[in-house]
């Protein structure tokens, strides 16, 4: 068995054109996995993101922000004369925003399908946390999500954990939801620690409530269960106990983008760092609050040193 090394965040990380207050559009790298593993290396954790980007300036970009965020590239791969996925996000007001996506053709989705596909997997399966999301999933072809699963069984057995968040974009999966359900439902037999938000659940599996959500996880065996339920709380369940955690302060949000990426990277980073479950959640809507108090995914560096 290999040594086990730091957090591997699996996902796609996208050019970002936001249109900002002026009526402009500014040029950034997201994705909900990316966002969620630059606040985990925030936190001063050991984490690589695993991806497949273009040779283009734009896909340097990304690895450029990776330096700077102290977040490990070598699990990026480069795919020749290949362009990484667009999108193109629009706040309506209130804070919510519209996204619209150029991706299809983008190399992340192949990632499990490269030749150097098994340089990732050997990595998963000495991580001591693999994290990843509905989203990730929705990338894949059914072989690359074949080998995804297998890898993470694999990983288990090396004692990795496995989180997971389901955030549901049902144009993501082209609207087929029995394929969505059939996919997770193979994801969630391999998951440790599930961070699901509640109102994807409701629109995926007809969950009534939180307490639901956590019913129907449990019964796959997912020990740890974390669901987001909007700018009020967060239920919190193992084995023994459930507790809602409330938000410590209710925040107006500036902008809502990388809410739950970042509550996400909280919860991890505080659980990693030996706090219990509520105590984790309570950290989690922290960090969450700040970065809702910012335009775009990641909060200035500065301000995220101060907390």
């Amino acid at each position: 068995m290999g040594e086990q090394k730091g957090i591997v965040c699996v996902g796609e990380a996208l050019i970002e054109l936001a249109r900002g207050a002026d009526g402009r559009f500014g040029l950034s790298c997201g994705g909900d996995t990316f966002n969620t593993a630059i606040y985990l290396a925030r936190a001063g954790l050991d984490v690589v993101f695993a991806s497949a980007v273009g040779d283009d300036p734009y896909s340097d970009s990304v690895l450029a922000l990776a330096a700077v965020e102290g977040l490990g590239a070598d699990l990026i791969l480069r795919v020749p004369r290949r362009l990484p996925g667009l999108s193109l996000i629009e706040n309506e007001p209130g804070g919510e925003r519209k996204i619209r996506y150029w991706r299809d053709g983008a190399p992340a989705a192949e990632l499990f399908e490269l030749p150097d596909w098994m340089r990732i997997a050997e990595r998963l399966t000495t991580a001591r946390l693999i994290y990843f999301s509905g989203i990730t999933l929705s990338l894949y072809s059914n072989t690359g999500l074949g080998r995804l699963l297998a890898v993470l069984e694999v990983a288990r057995q090396q004692g990795a954990k496995v989180a997971f968040d389901g955030n549901f974009r049902p144009r993501a999966w082209k609207g087929d939801l029995q394929r969505t359900r059939t996919v997770f439902i193979e994801a969630l037999k391999r998951v440790d620690i599930a961070l699901p938000t509640f109102d994807d659940e409701a629109v995926l599996w007809g969950d009534p409530s939180p307490e639901a959500t956590v019913a129907r996880l449990q019964a796959f065996g997912i020990g740890e269960i974390v669901v987001k339920n909007g700018p009020n709380s967060a239920l919190v369940a193992t084995s023994s106990s459930q507790e809602f955690v409330p938000v410590p302060e209710v925040v107006v949000p500036v902008d809502a983008t990388a809410a739950g990426d970042s509550f996400n990277a909280g919860y991890l980073a505080a659980r990693l760092s030996g706090s219990e479950p509520v105590k984790a959640a309570t950290a989690a809507h922290r960090l969450a609050g700040d970065v809702i108090r910012h335009p775009g995914a990641l909060m200035p560096r500065a301000e995220a040193a101060m907390h």
